[in-house]
Formats: structure tokens, sequence, C-alpha cells
């Protein structure tokens, strides 16, 4: 169950990377407080949360590793 736990947030993860990375490049810089999307702080949440998974999922994968 972890494991498709993990499964999803990396998925999750790269695919917002993927997306932000095709419309702006690798490097892009942050936008202006004037340019910023009404949905881009909701976003922004969003991949926190994908990143707090992930890591969690992370450390339950490691916990297991070492119970056995």
């Amino acid at each position: 169950m972890r494991l498709k736990v993990a499964a999803v947030a990396i998925a999750l993860l790269a695919g917002l990377t993927a997306g932000c990375a095709r419309e702006h490049g690798s490097a892009a810089t942050p936008p202006s407080s004037s340019a910023i999307p009404s949905g881009f702080p909701e976003m922004q949440k969003k991949v926190s949360d994908a990143e707090s998974a992930l890591a969690r999922a992370d450390k339950d994968a490691a916990q297991d590793d070492t119970d056995h």
C-alpha cells in the first residue's frame, strides 16, 4: 500500500514538474506578484502537499526496510 502511495505521489510530482517546465523552462524565474494567475497559490499548495506525501512515503519505506 505504501509503495502505491509513493508511486502516485511521484507520478503527480513528475507530471506537475513536466507541465511547468514545458511552459516556462526549467530555470524560469518566479512570476512577479502582478503576473501571478488566480489559481497559482492553490497549485503551490498542491505541489507542497504532494512533496510532503512523497517524503512521508520515503520515510515509511525506509522504516519498512529496517524492520526486516
